[in-house]
Formats: C-alpha cells, structure tokens, sequence
C-alpha cells in the first residue's frame, strides 16, 4: 500500500467502469497515487495498460475494505459505481466516518442533486452534462456556426 504517501496525492476511486477506469489511467499517467475499487475482479481489464496504481476487489460500502484501502489517508475520494444510492452511500461514509475533505459522486438523476449537496459531496451528472453541450451545439448552429 502507499505507506508513506502524503494526503493530497493519494486518491481512491470506487467503481472501474469506463469512466472509472478512464479517470484512474490519466490521474496515474499523472503521476498521482491512486486506488481503484470494484466489487467485480474483471472490470479491471478496463484499465489502461500504463496504470501504476491498486487495482482492490472490493465493495465499496463496505467500512472493512474502506479501511484496508486506506481511505483515512485520501485526499480525494470518487465514486463512480453505475448506482446513485451506491454512490451516495460511499459519499457519506467519506464524508462522515473518514473526514475525508474532496468527495466527488457520479449521479444519473439530477433531482437527488440536493442529497449530495446537504453532504458537501460535488456531482457530475453525464444527463446535465450532455444537455449543456448539445444546447451548445444548438446555439452555434443557430447563430449560423457548425457544430
């Protein structure tokens, strides 16, 4: 494990689907030291061949493989699984068990925004993130531009 690391270059990374495994590739091409948790032991396959970081089976709602991750020393935690509860459950569990400051979630469903928010946990959500750009799109094309 990363015995001596300091706080802000250690980040853990709870799901390694594409994004997952996309974000972890590039935070360690980066030079960052960084953990990767799935429940499934193939979705590792995913992951760049460069990765220099742990790839852990895991469950990421789980306090006992939390603590063998060593989430306490985390600067950042992500949560990406491909389930909003799930993602909100490892959020609190950061936030609230581990103190743990930069805890950023993926969601699907805008509306439950405001749960994440009262938690202090940052979102990106692929559905207002994809509605902003082709809103975009749309504007330039009405305003006589390409796409």
């Amino acid at each position: 494990m990363f015995q001596n690391k300091k706080k802000s270059s250690y980040t853990v990374i709870i799901g390694c689907g594409r994004l997952g495994a996309n974000l972890a590739g590039t935070l360690s091409d980066e030079g960052e030291d960084i953990l990767i948790m799935d429940r499934s032991k193939d979705a590792f396959r995913k992951l760049p061949t460069s990765f220099g970081g742990l790839a852990v089976e895991g469950d990421g709602t789980d306090f006992i493989c939390l603590k063998e991750a060593q989430i306490e020393k985390a600067a950042t935690i992500v949560a990406v699984t491909n389930h909003d509860n799930i993602n909100i459950m490892i959020a609190q569990i950061a936030k609230e068990l581990f103190r743990t400051e930069c805890v950023i979630a993926r969601l699907y469903d805008p509306e439950r925004e405001c749960v994440y928010r009262e938690f202090g946990v940052d979102t990106i959500c692929p559905a207002v993130l994809s509605a902003k750009e082709i809103d975009k799109l749309l504007s330039k094309r009405m305003m006589g531009g390409r796409p």
